[in-house]
């Protein structure tokens, strides 16, 4: 693409201003599905977007379709104005649906997330209990967030299922399965309380052996690095990330939740740490996945650089710079160390709920956590259920090297550290621009 072709769609494409409230947009689309004229808008705009996501459009196909949105926005606003919720059982679903009919500019797509957030500052409690425990007075907090985390039961399992999935190998090639790493990496992050997710993530380390922890928690060896060790272009995984309707959703979340801003105190242009910190680990477990660059500071990046980036290099760096030079993310994982250096995102929340940590406390004083857990691992669907034994040490740390090959049974005492395709440009005499040219005007001649 050359540098001054800024998405799918002319410059001049219409971005239309979210209502105050937002609809799911599973029910939107339930609505627009019982009036024929919307359905058939709707197909037609779904041929667009999934072309436009890999090409962009031919000129007169491009004006086609700015005026099927335009149709659809006059009948029924609720499905371009829909969001979506985090971890939602139907989220996929819903994220399918919000970038079908959306036909921004194409930069402009990832500054709009589709995740509504208006609920979610409902939810802070769970980062302040988080942050309450994760002072700097030269414990290992890192440590101390892996044992709270082993003493509660859904953490612990989660946890160590994702280590399993990570650090098992594949017969025959001797490399872990990255795709099953990071669907496991998801559901942890997912399913297991923010209090002791992201502590595991964000714990304060002034030390070197901390940070190795800290650094080794998404067990990066699988999850992050390339098993060549080559680190590819920054805009080729934003590409494959932008083909993924998943990925693509958790990276716009990211650059609208984690924009630096100067002119606020949190220097977030949203002033919210908590949503940048949701934002960011909402990444982990996709093919921009993030990490700790090192063990002895908090700073972050992807696993890719802009070699050969050309006349994009400018674009490159500034994707990548959003991850090494960002002002809002640095202050927002600082938070977690020194919750008060930082304005409260909004009115005080209410109590945390009571946690392991409190009710174990003498037990974590006195820095002891059982040898030995058993904990059942949930297998693929398409192999046989079986319990695995698991291991775990007093920190649950997963150690890069000298990865054991596991079968039935796995030690995770010292464990270790997509998409492809295209199309054509759609031009106005393809079939599938004819098809789509069809739809369209079918939708004009109903009613």
């Amino acid at each position: 693409m050359a540098n001054g072709e800024q998405g799918v769609l002319p410059s001049s494409a219409p971005v239309y201003p979210f209502p105050p409230s937002h609809t799911d947009c599973v029910e939107a689309h339930r609505v627009c599905s019982a009036d024929p004229r919307c359905e058939a808008l709707y197909r037609g705009l779904e041929l667009c977007a999934a072309d436009a996501a890999v090409s962009p459009l031919g000129e007169q196909v491009a004006a086609e379709c700015l005026e099927g949105q335009d149709a659809l926005l006059a009948n029924h606003p609720a499905l371009l104005a829909c969001k979506c919720q985090r971890g939602y059982r139907r989220e996929e679903q819903c994220l399918r649906i919000y970038w079908r009919v959306r036909l921004l500019p194409g930069e402009d797509e990832l500054e709009i997330s589709p995740y509504d957030d208006t609920l979610m500052d409902t939810h802070m409690a769970s980062l302040v209990a988080a942050s309450s425990v994760m002072q700097l007075d030269g414990e290992n907090q890192c440590l101390k967030a892996a044992q709270d985390c082993g003493l509660y039961e859904k953490c612990g399992s989660l946890r160590s299922e994702y280590a399993l999935a990570c650090t098992k190998r594949v017969p025959g090639i001797n490399r872990c399965n990255q795709h099953k790493c990071h669907r496991g990496l998801r559901r942890f992050l997912e399913r297991v309380p923010e209090e002791y997710s992201l502590g595991l993530l964000f714990c304060p380390c002034t030390n070197t052996l901390c940070g190795e922890r800290r650094r080794k928690t998404i067990v990066p060896s699988c999850s992050y690095q390339e098993m060549e060790g080559l680190q590819p272009n920054c805009l080729h995984q934003q590409s494959f990330c932008r083909r993924d309707d998943l990925c693509r959703s958790r990276l716009a979340d990211f650059l609208n939740n984690c924009q630096p801003s100067p002119l606020t105190p949190s220097g977030c242009l949203k002033d919210s740490a908590g949503l940048c910190l949701r934002a960011y680990a909402g990444l982990i477990g996709t093919i921009m996945t993030p990490n700790y660059v090192s063990n002895s500071s908090a700073d972050v990046s992807l696993w890719c650089n802009c070699e050969g980036s050309g006349n994009q290099w400018q674009d490159c760096l500034r994707l990548e710079r959003m991850f090494t030079h960002n002002a809002c993310l640095r202050n927002s994982i600082s938070w977690m160390g020194s919750p008060d250096s930082l304005p409260a995102d909004i009115t005080p929340p209410p109590a945390p709920r009571p946690s392991p940590l409190v009710r174990e406390d003498e037990l974590l004083r006195n820095n002891h956590l059982p040898e030995h857990n058993n904990i059942e691992v949930e297998n693929e669907k398409e192999e046989e259920q079986t319990q695995t034994k698991e291991v775990i040490d007093k920190g649950g740390q997963f150690d890069d090297i000298n990865v054991p090959q596991y079968s039935e049974r796995a030690t995770v005492s010292n464990l270790g550290s997509s998409g492809t395709g295209g199309a054509s440009s759609l031009t106005a005499g393809s079939p599938r621009a004819i098809l789509l040219l069809f739809l369209l005007s079918a939708s004009f001649s109903c009613g």
